[in-house]
Formats: structure tokens, C-alpha cells, sequence
């Protein structure tokens, strides 16, 4: 038992002795390993195409109002003077201030 024990101490000392000696060029292959794997997840990731269904409901998607809301703001508009001609202003020059 206790030269198996050994035996296993010193293949662990070899093994430790060559990693020891190779450890820059290890730690080269670890990251040029670990910047290729993200290079390739990047490129996988970023050609991957949208389903047709949620493509479908971004165009289809389209906002709604209601139309209690919209007769309310009607019946507002007509009640404020100043309402209207902000509102006739704003649709013959959108761009003034």
C-alpha cells in the first residue's frame, strides 16, 4: 500500500515538474481556447433569424385607442378655445414652437 502511495506521489511530481516547465504555453492554449469559443457562441448567436411568429406579432402589433377616449378628447377640444387653435396651429406648422 504504501508504495503504491509513492509510485503515485511521484508520477504526480513528474506530471507537476512538466506542468511547471510548460505553464506559460498551457496558459496560452487555455486562453486562445476559451477567446475562440466566444468568437464561435458570437458568431452562432448573432445569425440565428427571429421566428415567423415573433415577427408576426411585432408587425401586427399595432396600438389601439379607445374609442370612449377618443370621444372624450373631441368633446374637450370642442369646449376649450384655446384648445382649438393649439390644435389648428399645431396641424398647419407642426414644427413651430
Amino acid at each position: 500500500m504504501m508504495q503504491s502511495l509513492n509510485q503515485v506521489v511521484a508520477k504526480f511530481r513528474v506530471v507537476g515538474s512538466l506542468f511547471t516547465r510548460y505553464r506559460i504555453i498551457i496558459f496560452l492554449l487555455v486562453i486562445g481556447a476559451v477567446y475562440s469559443f466566444v468568437i464561435y457562441r458570437i458568431n452562432a448567436l448573432a445569425s440565428v433569424e427571429p421566428s415567423s411568429d415573433s415577427v408576426n406579432a411585432i408587425v401586427h402589433n399595432k396600438p389601439h385607442i379607445d374609442q370612449a377616449t377618443i370621444n372624450k378628447i373631441k368633446q374637450l377640444q370642442d369646449n376649450s378655445v384655446n384648445v382649438q387653435t393649439l390644435f389648428d396651429q399645431a396641424r398647419q406648422n407642426p414644427f413651430q414652437e
